[in-house]
């Protein structure tokens, strides 16, 4: 059974309130180059060893580029008993979109 997915634009209804848990999957340098506001970085090859960092107690939205990762690492996830979405199209969706974006590294 695969994660549910949700699209940019959904995202962007829940971004915009202001706590929504998004978690961006992606490497260091893609992250860099552009990201949501607001995201937290745990790329995928680190998840296992930061569980502790993804809440547990509400919707975890994952991004990637395009949607591959992150659905990898949210079927994992579901697996584990989180409640999460896949956000389709990634990254490059949310820019496509027109939605905010930040550059540089995590404060």
């Amino acid at each position: 059974m695969s994660a549910a997915e949700i699209s940019v634009d959904e995202l962007m209804a829940v971004w915009k309130d202001g706590d929504a848990a998004i978690v961006d999957v992606r490497e260091p340098d893609e992250y860099v180059e552009a990201h949501i506001p607001g995201v937290q970085l745990i790329p995928m090859g680190s998840v296992i060893e930061q569980l502790d960092q993804i809440p547990r107690d509400r919707t975890v939205y994952l991004v990637c580029a395009v949607g591959g990762r992150s659905g990898q690492v949210a079927d994992y996830l579901d697996a584990q008993g989180y409640d999460v979405r896949n956000v389709a199209g990634g990254t490059n969706a949310w820019l496509r979109a027109g939605h905010p974006v930040e550059t540089g590294l995590p404060e």
